[in-house]
């Protein structure tokens, strides 16, 4: 086994990696570009080098230097994680010219499956069932909708060399191929310095299914059954888990037996995935391979008991596997979810800033892949995932709702997360039914999502929490001012009025420190925490049973949080709450004559100019955030008075664009 190992990566897959290495009593290099310089897997790492500065291209994409990390720490081996350059043939030739062993497939693999172009003809040559589709480089829109049509709509649109949903477009009509045409070459061209796309046909009601491989230099392939990853957002995945509740174990034996078979063609080596797409009758057709870790193996890990870190390190280090296709069991159930810096409200949009308050949910059924810690920064140069979390159960609805626990037990203070919507997922009831598609969450919650207003029961629960948050400033305030007795209590009120969601709660508190008696609505609640002034997590227990959730402050109002739910409120004694209401609301500035940015990022082209009259729906300008190309178009007919953003500006927030007469 290797001694010294470089993990040329950063976040969540550099210090999983790391675990297992240090597991095995392998040292660990870590590589890091400035933004980076206090990232936890630096910390973690025995030895740390500086790659860069934080834009990828400048740092975790150049291969010279992490080949000279390499040499200067005397690491024998690389784990490139996912992403980056993991699947880069030309940076496993430069370690293998190097004498430095990639933990990975060999060169042959990677470029094979790394081209979906020729991944696609040579599954087609092994055998493997593939979407019907053109499988040469579109030359140009005019093309595009000339293939198009003789394939027949809907059709996807896919970069060659793309992955991570970037490069990807579904196009319904000429209109929408030329576009998604304009737009899947520009991402590619952006994200894999590779702009050739091809077009296959897109398969309605299509199931994203997976199968895991792990190959070594002796000729040895086995699969570890399925992931079902159809829980998608712009064909980037948000929900896995394994097994599918889709697939028997007839078709399970089909996948896994064409998976194998493709990894043969290729003379695979090391952990691999074959992606398939399902239609509702479960015929299955190849889409890709991907070459290296995926980000949702910790589903595969749990249901079958094996490390694939360890796995990969043993193939690259030249031993056989050390298990047959007999040994294989799947057990229980594994649901994982991604954790993103986004704001479900404004489109899912990155919301980046520093993490001001951080803790992870614990517990015997919850794994937490995490690379951040409280007080870190979520970068705009860098994907925005926070951590990926795992639960597990008996079946597929215990680990249901163990998530639905776990997300309620993770508090992350300081941006905005997509916690609310997966937990509004966890409780969809097609979800928990298992009648799922790649097209689930367009169909179910569209572009947008908004909390839901909690239902009365839980409302009243939200004004009890955020009276008594209110009470417990209240006693810290008296106390520092030296007019409380502990004893009576006299001087702190004995009533508030909570406003919220055009209703008001009547809350009588009484008790002190720690422990308290709350009436509303004639009921009665025995409320036992230790919450402090100024915390985020509100740990307590009502009437004896547990009750987890945060609260936020933001001027006056008080925003309380749990299992996927939001409540506003304003909390006041009932003399402030009578006259609040007859005060002047503050009406915010009219912003509907300009366009905004919707998320901090780079603005990489205006598409009108000053003056330029222009119909709802036309394309404004383009705003690139973590490699993704939004297009901001117009919401109606007007006319371009200004230009406020030149092309190539970082952009803030909120930040205006172009104004609107």
């Amino acid at each position: 086994m290797f001694k010294k190992i470089l993990i040329a990566n950063r976040g969540e897959i550099a210090v999983r990696v790391m675990r297992t290495a240090k597991k095995l009593g392998i040292a660990t290099v870590a590589v890091y570009s400035d933004a980076d310089r206090d990232a936890v897997h630096v910390a973690m790492a025995d030895e740390a080098v500086h790659i860069g500065e934080a834009p990828s291209a400048s740092s975790y994409l150049v291969i010279d230097r992490i080949v000279e990390a390499c040499r200067s720490t005397g690491a024998d081996a690389v784990h490139p994680g996912y992403g980056f350059l993991s699947e880069n043939a030309m940076f496993a030739e430069a370690l293998e010219k190097a004498g430095i062993a990639f933990v990975g497939p060999g060169v042959k693999a990677i470029n094979a499956m790394g081209d979906k172009i020729t991944s696609k003809k040579i599954a087609i040559e092994a055998g493997v069932n593939t979407v019907p589709g053109h499988t040469d480089v579109i030359k140009d829109a005019e093309h595009a909708v000339k293939i198009a049509a003789e394939i027949g709509y809907p059709v996807m649109l896919k970069a060659s060399a793309g992955g991570g949903g970037k490069g990807m477009r579904i196009a319904n009509d000429e209109a929408e191929c030329r576009d998604g045409f304009e737009r899947a070459t520009s991402e590619a061209r952006s994200s894999f310095g590779d702009d050739r796309v091809f077009i296959e046909k897109f398969v309605v009601q299509p199931r994203h299914i997976e199968i895991q491989v792990l190959a070594d230099t002796h000729g040895n392939v086995v699969h570890l059954g399925e992931r079902e990853c159809s829980i998608q957002r712009r064909h980037q995945k948000v929900v896995e888990e394994a097994p599918s509740p889709f697939v028997d174990d007839a078709t399970r034996k089909a996948m896994g037996e064409q998976a194998k078979t493709l990894a043969r063609a290729v003379e695979y080596k090391s952990a691999g995935t074959v992606e398939f797409i399902v239609d509702k009758d479960r015929n299955f057709y190849f889409l890709e391979m991907n070459t290296r870790l995926q980000v949702e193996h910790p589903v595969t890990e749990w249901v079958t008991g094996l490390d694939l870190v360890e796995e990969m390190l043993n193939v690259a280090a030249g031993n056989k596997l050390k298990i047959k296709q007999s040994d294989v069991k799947m057990t229980g159930w594994a649901m994982e979810t991604r954790i993103y810096a986004e704001d479900p409200a404004r489109g899912f949009l990155p919301s980046i800033g520093r993490l001001k308050g951080y803790s992870e949910p614990v517990g015997e059924n919850v794994r937490v892949d995490s690379g951040v810690t409280e007080g870190g920064e979520i970068s705009m140069f860098y994907d925005p995932m926070i951590s990926k979390l795992v639960t597990y159960g008996d079946d597929r609805i215990a680990a249901i709702d163990a998530m639905s626990e776990a997300l309620n037990n993770y508090w992350i203070d300081g941006v905005t997360t997509n916690s609310s919507f997966l937990q509004a997922v966890m409780r969809h009831d097609r979800f928990r039914s298992g009648n799922i598609t790649t097209g689930f969450i367009e169909e179910e919650f569209g572009d947008e999502f908004v909390a839901p207003d909690p239902d009365q029961e839980m409302q009243r629960e939200f004004a009890l929490v955020a009276a008594l948050v209110k009470r417990i400033a209240l006693e810290r305030r008296v106390t520092l001012s030296g007019k409380l007795d502990p004893v009576k209590g006299s001087s702190l009120p004995d009533e508030l009025v909570v406003d919220a969601l055009g209703q008001s709660h009547v809350v009588k508190v009484d008790g002190y420190d720690g422990e308290w008696t709350l009436e509303s609505d004639g009921k009665q609640f025995l409320v036992k925490s230790d919450f402090k002034v100024g915390g985020r997590q509100f740990v307590a227990q009502i009437n004896d049973l547990g009750w987890v959730g945060s609260v936020a402050e933001s001027g006056t109002s008080l925003t309380v949080s749990r299992s996927g739910y939001s409540m506003k409120c304003r909390v006041l004694e009932p003399r402030v709450a009578a006259l609040t209401r007859h005060m002047i609301e503050k009406v915010p500035p009219d912003m509907s004559k300009f366009l905004v940015s919707p998320m901090p990022g780079l603005l990489i082209r205006v598409a009108v100019q000053a003056g330029q009259e222009v119909k709802a729906g036309e394309e404004l300008a383009v705003v690139e955030a973590m490699k993704m190309e939004n297009v901001l178009r117009a919401e109606r007919d007007s006319v371009v008075a200004e230009i406020l953003a030149e092309e190539g500006a970082s952009l803030a927030v909120d930040q205006p664009i172009i104004s609107f007469s």
